[in-house]
């Protein structure tokens, strides 16, 4: 439980960070938990990371969460990664433990997968296969939710195919890689779509994707929540398809960070939703 006799410090480290809604996202539960603290960003070039995260304990913060481009390179500076941010192969949240040492770990697979159930309550992960587009970080963790929650088939489908062969021999299990070029009859008879490229994003083209051969009773899910629906998410909805957008994911996975850095467990509720959608 988070101690009320001190004020608590938490934030995110990113290059550039200014259009992050993680501070949003975490001061909202700040206040409907009525406790003193703030959550920050903090705007780290790549070669300060080192010094920045070192001095989480000196600052009196309880952890932090890392973005673009610092997942990776946080493996070389924290005290110990558990076996999730090992398998997914980035670092999202970092934990100051008591005696000051840093523990990294991965809440975007968490994310992930609990933001699907606020679209679609049914969903289950071995409905049938589920195309991933990427294989990227976003990628690494979309793909280690679903085999989490039990897929027997995921089929991912990367511009570079060295990247998706290296991802799919790393994880194993029921992981088929595609060419870029069969990406659209890759998602034939599939039960999901995902979309974990950057993509769609904001100063982003849009994911060159015909969905003509995706069953019309599909889920299509994107990792991206800068535009609120992407050209992705709009031609799903337009055929009909249930459809699962990003910002769930950046929520969600703030609940088990919570919880390691204060011993709360916090809500997504309807109200925060609309709070950051509206910021979109």
């Amino acid at each position: 439980m988070a101690n009320p006799s001190r004020f608590l410090l938490a934030g995110v480290m990113g290059w550039p960070i200014s259009q992050s809604r993680s501070p949003m996202l975490h001061n909202y539960w700040f206040e409907k938990h009525g406790l003193a603290g703030t959550y920050v960003p903090l705007a780290i070039e790549p070669s300060g990371l080192r010094a920045a995260l070192r001095a989480l304990p000196a600052l009196l913060f309880s952890g932090c969460n890392l973005t673009i481009p610092h997942k990776q390179e946080a493996f070389k500076i924290v005290d110990e990664v558990d076996i999730t941010a090992k398998k997914i192969g980035a670092i999202s949240c970092v934990i100051v433990r008591p005696d000051g040492s840093l523990s990294g770990t991965n809440n975007d697979w968490y994310g992930f997968v609990h933001n699907i159930p606020d679209f679609a309550p049914d969903w289950k992960a071995d409905l049938g296969p589920a195309a991933v587009m990427g294989a990227g970080g976003g990628a690494r963790a979309v793909v280690y939710g679903l085999l989490e929650r039990g897929a027997r088939e995921i089929r991912l489908c990367n511009r570079t195919h060295a990247r998706a062969k290296t991802l799919a021999a790393e994880f194993g299990g029921p992981i088929k890689v595609f060419p870029w070029e069969e990406r659209h009859n890759v998602i034939d008879g599939c039960a999901m779509l995902a979309n974990a490229t950057n993509q769609g994003m904001i100063g982003q083209n849009a994911l060159d994707l015909r969905l003509d051969k995706l069953p019309k009773q599909a889920l299509v899910c994107d990792i991206i929540y800068n535009p609120r629906e992407t050209p992705l998410i709009e031609a799903a909805k337009r055929r009909g398809h249930r459809t699962v957008t990003g910002l769930g994911m950046l929520l969600h996975q703030g609940i088990p960070a919570w919880k390691a850095w204060f011993g709360i467990a916090p809500e997504v509720t309807p109200d925060l939703r609309a709070r950051i959608e509206a910021t979109l």
